[in-house]
């Protein structure tokens, strides 16, 4: 079996060293000096207090890793449609594809039950120019919970987490998704296969859709975010017509936005990506985390005038620091 990295930067590169650990034939397509030093060395990930280096193939183009059985992306979700005439070279009809990405995914609406089955989310793929060419039906989700950092080229640093949930969007409990499921537990990874994987992505979401905007707005860590109470009013507000939108959309939440807001709370003086990558001069995932929630906002006819204020907000921020 066969396994594509594509964007084997923190997170790929965290994943694709634990699944190489393990024995599995992983291919990290990646560029610049992160490629070079892989080439070279190997891919070091140090994670609890160890350091492993593992020597899995690491290539420039989807043309030298040829076809893959499992494409694994773990773009941020702003790069994708820019990739994804590449992501088709690693692929044939028989192959998977796992979008890592965070925020609403451009496959949502496939084939979803009720009135906006196969809807395209514009804001995450403008005139579905994903859907088209990266099928929803080859599409295995998946929701990323580790935090780790590439702090060297060839040298990635897992800070915590191990859980990978994976979701067929139908919900069955796919031969695909059990395979993959069982390597990266073989991995010493978390692989859950969940039935209802856009419940998760919602709770994942819901955090992300008010702190990470917020945080590029105030320079805030997420302990401050939910701690100061005006600014835990507001990401409230936009958490409360988050729920009402995934509600709308059949989506169960098995906790509530306070228990959210205190589990952000626990990880501390931490700062958000979209806060890393203002302050780095990056993209920001704008769109994907809060632009689509606007979005499904307006589809579903519940209103968000707190999200609509800080969207635009965040995305004068964004246009002025050159990451928009």
């Amino acid at each position: 079996m066969k396994i594509a990295i594509f964007g084997a930067g923190a997170i790929g590169g965290f994943l694709g060293a634990k699944l190489a650990q393990a024995g599995a034939d992983v291919t990290f397509i990646a560029r610049g000096a992160h490629l070079a030093a892989m080439q070279a060395n190997g891919v070091t990930l140090k994670s609890g207090g160890e350091t492993i280096t593992v020597r899995p193939r690491a290539v420039a183009t989807a043309a030298e890793a040829g076809t893959q059985d499992y494409v694994i992306v773990t773009l941020k979700a702003h790069s994708l449609p820019g990739a994804a005439p590449e992501i088709t070279r690693l692929m044939t009809p028989d192959s998977t594809l796992v979008t890592g990405v965070n925020g609403i995914p451009y496959w949502y609406f496939y084939g979803l039950e009720g009135p906006w089955r196969d809807r395209r989310v514009e804001s995450v793929d403008p005139g579905g120019v994903l859907w088209d060419t990266l099928p929803p039906g080859q599409v295995l989700g998946s929701i990323v919970y580790p935090a780790a950092e590439v702090t060297e080229p060839g040298v990635i640093e897992h800070t915590y987490g191990d859980r990978f949930s994976l979701g067929e969007p139908n919900g069955s409990r796919s031969e695909r998704a059990e395979t993959l499921s069982k390597l990266m537990i073989s991995a010493g990874l978390k692989a859950p296969v969940r039935p209802r994987i856009r419940d998760e992505i919602w709770v994942k979401l819901w955090g992300n859709m008010a702190f990470n905007p917020l945080s590029a707005l105030t320079g805030a860590t997420l302990a401050r975010l939910a701690s100061v109470p005006e600014l835990r009013a507001i990401a409230r507000a936009m958490m409360t017509e988050g729920q009402a939108i995934a509600e709308a959309l059949g989506v169960r939440f098995a906790i509530d936005v306070e228990k959210r807001m205190d589990g952000a709370a626990e990880v501390g003086e931490h700062k958000t990506s979209m806060l890393q990558d203002l302050e780095r001069g990056r993209p920001m995932e704008i769109d994907a985390l809060l632009g689509a929630v606007v979005e499904l906002g307006q589809v579903t006819g519940q209103p968000t005038p707190i999200s609509d204020m800080v969207l635009a907000l965040v995305r004068e921020r964004a246009r002025q620091a050159g990451c928009y």
